[in-house]
């Protein structure tokens, strides 16, 4: 007999029979143990296949995986082959410090999403050989008979033969905000996984009732596995960061191979041998290459790594700090992520009059109608008779666990407790007071539920359900005194327009009723609606409400200029009301649901994706479709989300935020930053953080550079003029480490300027420099060769030694960056307006440099290993005249530059009359 598998037939449309056929196995025995054993060898255990993660060894290697990396090591094994070994130590210990840092940080980050993510294996309930056993999930098998209750996790994907009153919250795997209805009829083939009632799928949790089904997939077959599939096909893209500096290093080497080989051909041309022109070029390129840098953009990233920690955001990896700061969209889920993934009432409609509810979540704290309820506040008669029957016609739970309130069952019943509560309605004493006699359990074909009391004026009928289903068999309303009245046409057409009106604000509305019953009547859906009918009570109206920082993060980020869309798998007439309220659409602005993006072809989702704001009824695939084509117009894209459904977005987008608390352990796998408190408005503080990180790495690169294409410029100088090497390359790396250590790595410390987040993103396209700091990394290397190259030829003309002309070049290059320093701390601000004590780091590095250079110059041990000597009073003058013309040249040049951009901003302004 052939083995069945589980090559795909449409398991919603096939009848649970059929599906026990399919499957050869019985729903009333289950699988024997000798056909589970066999089937587990065909398909393995019930998990998903584990991610082969990179070991410390291969993590250690990467970090060395860098242009300028590479270079630096090329340049330490050539010295090193030259016999220059001082030299070589000093650039194999840079790039070793350099890789060190990296590792230790992602290592840091890998080791708090571990704990983050530690979580116990979930048992399930089967039936075998005709007996109940509980087992672990990864037992499983395909064909093995699943019982499911309230408060299980769905083990494997299910075809159910079997529900009674059986509800799951799939959001994880759908966005669906409310919990599902489950049944076991067949289903329509073209179905979308969302309405697909019949199925249960790994991972989701039953919330109430019971149900049986068939597994129909395990492991990565399942749904769940499937999208961890989708993971695992889409390639980690590269930072706009990592892009950047890629380019920038390239075009950095290839600048500075271009003067090693003028150098090498002007001093063959003067009649040099080749093997010290060849020792000059290789002088030349360990000069000009800013060892410092891969350092700096490591440390930068990582001190912005552990300000995001402080702000309860785990980056995982470092370029993912700045990815933030360049982000130009953010495609946000809605449930638990811009919303509280809590259903609160929002309204209640008792008596003809609409009263409003306040507070969020669980906790029974707020007002109904702009007042606090209680004993000695009690609710008009319609209102307390409305939550009466929406507390006691109720299977869910309340209840206080420390600080924080908790549920059991079904959400929306668990609101309508919490309502009941700021009512002063407790369900307990309710029950005690009416203690249940019958119920007539929620069936998805009537939409209702009906439950039965003992009063004291003897026994009634609460029923809570759809309008559509109640209001039909509704012959009396209650008015605001709570007393019945006769329902007429007029009443019942006001009713539906305000359900109506209450369901375009995204509420979901549900309506009460009640009737008396007799003793001698069985409680039974015929005979509820029968003889004189119900009388109608009111409307709820609840909904998972937005978080209150979401909606001043979301306003904070397009402030920033950057757009916020909603991609959630909820429906469109929620998803756009909640959007709606949290500032992501205007009105009058339409939702695009999943059946119409799918209509959509690739040029016709490239044109929508930047138009439409909010997606709806959204699978995983348009989810990843989505981000693609955002991608695909240059966009730099953040996906925040917290359900197995937002996973392979997460990895596609340039920078994918999982949520640490609600969040499955499979989007935090595929996230690169994962928030640990799951609020939104962290993001907001993010796209910050990340545009200063970027910032200060600019103006480490703006101030590093001069240095080194100064020191090129000098050898090269030295070169075509004849001349004698004004610096050494031991020199050279004396100046290019000591001060990138102590200077320049202070402006990581540098804190963010105000109005950055006023500014619009940068354009994807941008280059790290752009070209007015260009113009003053050349006019600052000039001066450099200026200062550095004259000053050397003065002092061998008034008779001083090589090593003091040397010194007294090499303390030109120092004092000239630390004047150029202050310049730095603000591209676009002079250093008096940010404050001159804002980087305590600032001066203390500037402190530690000076004290090294006076050892530099006048100790006798660096005197010797550096081949310096002390210098007199008269060429520190000159020197530090020198240092200051700089300054006020580098001042006057961005005052006249920032100046004239400002005159042509104005100029641009509408209404200028020039645009």
């Amino acid at each position: 007999m052939p083995r069945p598998d589980a090559s795909s037939p449409v398991w919603h449309h096939l009848s649970g029979d059929a599906v026990a056929e399919h499957w050869q196995t019985s729903c009333a025995e289950g699988l024997s143990e000798a056909e589970v054993e066999c089937r587990r060898q065909t398909h393995g255990e019930n998990r998903l296949t584990p991610k082969p993660g990179k070991g410390p060894l291969l993590r250690f290697a990467l970090q060395f995986a860098q242009p300028l990396v590479l270079v630096l090591l090329l340049a330490g094994a050539v010295t090193a082959f030259l016999g220059e070994w001082v030299d070589s130590g000093v650039i194999f210990g840079v790039t070793l410090i350099n890789a060190v840092i990296g590792f230790i940080q992602e290592g840091k980050a890998e080791s708090a999403l571990a704990a983050l993510a530690r979580s116990v294996a979930s048992e399930v309930t089967v039936l075998r050989e005709g007996e109940k056993k509980r087992l672990p999930s990864r037992a499983l098998v395909p064909g093995d008979v699943v019982l499911l209750a309230a408060g299980d996790k769905v083990p494997a994907d299910l075809r159910l033969f079997r529900a009674k009153e059986m509800k799951a919250m799939e959001a994880a795997l759908t966005g669906e905000s409310t919990a599902s209805d489950k049944h076991a009829e067949t289903l329509p083939p073209e179905t979308l996984l969302a309405d697909r009632g019949n199925m249960a799928y790994a991972g989701t949790m039953v919330v109430s009732g019971q149900g049986a089904g068939i597994t129909i997939a395990t492991g990565d077959a399942t749904e769940t596995g499937r999208i961890s599939k989708l993971m695992g096909e889409t390639p980690d893209l590269m930072t706009p960061l990592t892009r950047k500096m890629a380019a920038f290093s390239n075009w950095l080497l290839m600048a500075i191979g271009a003067l090693a080989l003028f150098t090498f051909a002007v001093g063959l041309w003067r009649g040099e041998s080749p093997f010290e022109m060849f020792m000059a070029a290789v002088a030349l390129a360990v000069g000009a290459i800013p060892e410092g840098l891969p350092a700096a953009m490591t440390i930068t990233l990582a001190i912005g790594v552990s300000r995001m920690a402080k702000r309860r955001a785990i980056i995982r990896k470092l370029p993912a700090v700045e990815t933030l700061g360049s982000t130009t969209v953010i495609c946000s889920d809605k449930t638990g992520t811009l919303t509280e993934n809590q259903m609160t009432v929002r309204e209640v409609v008792a008596g003809g009059i609409a009263y409003p509810v306040s507070g969020n979540g669980y906790a029974p704290e707020g007002e109904i109608g702009g007042r606090r309820l209680g004993n000695e506040a009690p609710p008009e008669p319609a209102l307390r008779e409305t939550l009466l029957a929406a507390a006691l016609c109720n299977d869910a739970g309340l209840f206080k666990e420390g600080r924080h309130w908790q549920i059991s069952g079904d959400p929306t019943e668990a609101a309508l407790l919490v309502a009941a509560r700021k009512a002063g309605l407790d369900e307990h004493t309710l029950l005690s007071l009416y203690p249940r006699q019958d119920e007539l359990p929620f069936d998805s074909a009537r939409q209702y539920m009906a439950t039965l009391h003992r009063g004291d004026g003897g026994l009634v009928v609460y029923a809570k359900g759809a309008l559509e289903k109640l209001l039909p068999h509704c012959r009396r309303r209650c008015n605001a005194e709570g007393l019945p009245v006769p329902l007429t046409a007029a009443d019942a057409a006001a009713i539906e327009r305000q359900a109506r009106e209450m369901a375009a604000r995204g509420l979901r509305v549900l309506a009460v009723a009640r009737r008396g019953w007799a003793a001698e009547a069985v409680l039974e859906a015929d005979s509820l609606i029968a003889g004189e009918g119900l009388d109608y009570l009111g409307l709820i109206g609840m909904m998972d409400p937005p978080r209150a920082q979401a909606v001043a993060a979301v306003k904070a980020c397009r402030n920033a200029g950057i757009r916020v869309k909603m991609i959630t798998g909820d429906h469109a007439v929620t998803a756009l009301a909640i959007a709606r309220q949290i500032g992501i659409a205007a009105e009058g602005e339409q939702a695009l649901s999943g059946g119409e993006l799918a209509a959509l072809d690739d040029a016709g989702l490239q044109a929508a994706v930047l138009q439409i704001n909010v997606f709806a009824r959204v699978e995983p695939e348009q989810k990843l479709r989505l981000v693609r084509a955002l991608q695909a117009q240059g966009q730099v894209v953040a996906m925040t989300g917290d359900g197995v459904n937002d996973a392979p977005a997460l990895k596609q987008a340039n920078i994918g935020i999982a949520m640490g608390i609600t969040g499955t352990e499979v989007a935090k796998e595929a996230a690169a930053m994962v928030l640990t408190d799951d609020n939104f408005a962290a993001i907001e503080a993010a796209v910050e953080e990340g545009r200063g990180v970027f910032d200060n790495l600019v103006k480490f690169i703006t101030w590093t550079l001069p240095t080194n294409f100064g020191e090129g410029l000098v050898i090269v100088a030295a070169i075509v003029a004849g001349a004698t090497l004004p610096i050494t390359p031991l020199q050279i790396l004396w100046i290019n480490m000591t001060t990138a250590v102590f200077l320049g790595l202070m402006l990581a410390f540098e804190p963010i300027e105000k109005g950055v987040m006023a500014r619009p993103p940068r354009a994807p396209q941008t280059p790290v420099l752009d070209a007015p700091l260009v113009g003053r990394i050349l006019l600052v290397s000039l001066l450099l060769l200026l200062g550095a190259f004259g000053l050397f030829l003065r002092e061998l003309d008034q008779g001083h030694t090589l090593a003091e002309a040397r010194t007294v070049a090499v303390n030109v290059f120092v004092l000239v960056e630390t004047v150029y320093l202050f310049n730095c701390r603000s591209l676009t601000h002079s250093f008096w307006s940010i404050g001159l004590f804002t980087n305590r780091w600032f001066w203390g590095g500037i402190g530690t440099m000076a004290a090294l250079q006076l050892l530099f110059t006048y100790a006798p041990i660096m005197n010797r290993l550096f081949a310096t000597a002390p210098i007199g009073l008269t060429e520190w003058l000159e020197i530090g005249a020198f240092a200051l013309f700089c300054g006020l040249v580098i001042g006057t040049e961005k005052r006249l530059r920032l100046g004239f951009a400002r005159r042509q901003a104005v100029r641009n302004l509408p209404g200028s009359g020039r645009l």
